[in-house]
């Protein structure tokens, strides 16, 4: 028997739950939650859990849920997992189940992630005699901030895990497809903090003052130069300044300017060497403005790198459940996610899932978009084929 056809009765379960999937996701999707605020879906995770028979671990790493599906015979563990949190955005897709909470939006699909994870613990549940080990599901809270996955992790999510897995939809690629790649995927997620001293005094008698905004526009013109004159082209690097607030009036000189911005990386040894130049460049700046500078410099999280081995699975039940020529090479992107946290204790994929329309999803609204929106179709490819990558790997035949 091939593995296309040891896959299919996975591929048949999704399309059969696919009414239901959708109308979980429709009810997400009306009302999304904030990172690490996401209660009432936790709490509608953990009843379809439990409603499955499964036993459900609450409040892991905020609102996180765990739940573990045991085999029939023993064998290593694979944990799935999807996120859960939404966006403070206010949503404009003009879509009849639009969220009703204003300026919180599902902008990036992690109530489809959250439904597909439940689709796939319903479908194993159904093929628990063929696993040979467990699957865990992690259902994460706060993604979006960055801070989810180390706080589940925190909280023992990983403890006894072999292998871990998850997805992430992407409207700019056609439903029906999916992308994988060997090394880096995805950026490292860096924020700066930079704080400015001055000496306030009138606007029209600057040399009586030390002008901290000066300074400022100084900085973030010259933080550009870490990125141009300090790193090889060949590493990409970017740095952006997000805010910068200073003063309250037109004609007076401020006494502090503040900033906050964010550095993303495709290695982790140009992200190791970042923050050196920040203070450097930052201090000296600032020093030849007269200004005292502060600079605070959070690493959130590393380089997203997925394991070889665990690519070529991924690649393996992709091409068995939809055919090979569905599924592309991922391009690079120094977007962050805070998956890396779990790639770095343990091995494991991290793909894109096509949720685009068939025809010109390149001009889809992308991540994060207020007018984002998903073809619910991938909802049951997602189920199907988060199920197939637990089920081929823990397969007792």
């Amino acid at each position: 028997m091939t593995q296309a056809s040891l896959l299919q009765p996975l591929l048949d379960s999704g399309k059969r739950m696919e009414a239901e999937l959708v109308e979980f996701r429709r009810d997400l999707h009306r009302n999304p939650e904030l990172s690490f605020q996401e209660s009432e879906t936790a709490a509608k995770v953990a009843e379809r859990l439990r409603a499955m028979g499964y036993e459900v671990r609450t409040g892991v790493g905020g609102h996180g849920i765990v739940a573990d599906l045991t085999g029939a015979k023993p064998g290593p563990t694979i944990a799935l997992r999807a996120d859960m949190d939404a966006l403070p955005i206010q949503e404009e897709s003009g879509l009849p189940y639009a969220s009703q909470r204003p300026g919180v939006m599902h902008a990036c699909g992690h109530d489809a992630h959250t439904t597909m994870l439940l689709g796939a613990a319903r479908i194993l549940l159904g093929h628990k005699d063929r696993i040979a080990g467990k699957v865990r599901f992690l259902f994460q809270s706060a993604e979006e901030i960055n801070q989810g996955a180390r706080s589940m992790i925190e909280q023992g999510a990983l403890d006894g895990v072999d292998e871990i897995y998850g997805l992430h939809n992407l409207p700019t690629l056609a439903a029906g497809k999916a992308a994988t790649r060997y090394g880096s995927l995805m950026g490292s997620v860096d924020r700066i903090e930079i704080t400015l001293e001055g000496k306030g005094g009138h606007g029209a008698i600057p040399d009586q003052s030390i002008d901290p905004v000066v300074a400022a526009s100084a900085i973030v013109m010259g933080l550009q130069s870490a990125v141009s004159r300090e790193i090889s082209p060949f590493d990409p690097v970017v740095l952006t300044i997000g805010s910068l607030q200073a003063g309250d009036t037109y004609n007076v000189i401020p006494h502090r300017a503040s900033m906050t911005g964010t550095i993303r990386t495709f290695s982790p040894r140009v992200q190791a060497s970042m923050k050196e130049r920040v203070v450097r460049l930052v201090g000296q700046i600032a020093e030849a403005y007269r200004c005292k500078a502060a600079v605070d410099y959070i690493e959130l999280t590393p380089v997203l790198v997925g394991d070889d081995r665990c690519v070529a699975h991924v690649e393996r039940t992709i091409d068995a459940a939809i055919g090979a020529d569905n599924r592309i090479e991922a391009a690079p992107t120094l977007a962050g996610e805070d998956f890396s946290l779990y790639l770095q204790k343990v091995p494991g994929c991290f793909f894109w899932l096509g949720s685009g329309p068939r025809e010109g999803a390149e001009n889809a609204y992308g991540l994060h978009h207020p007018k984002f929106r998903i073809e619910e179709e991938c909802l049951p490819l997602g189920a199907s084929l988060l199920a197939s990558v637990a089920l081929n790997r823990l397969s007792a035949g």
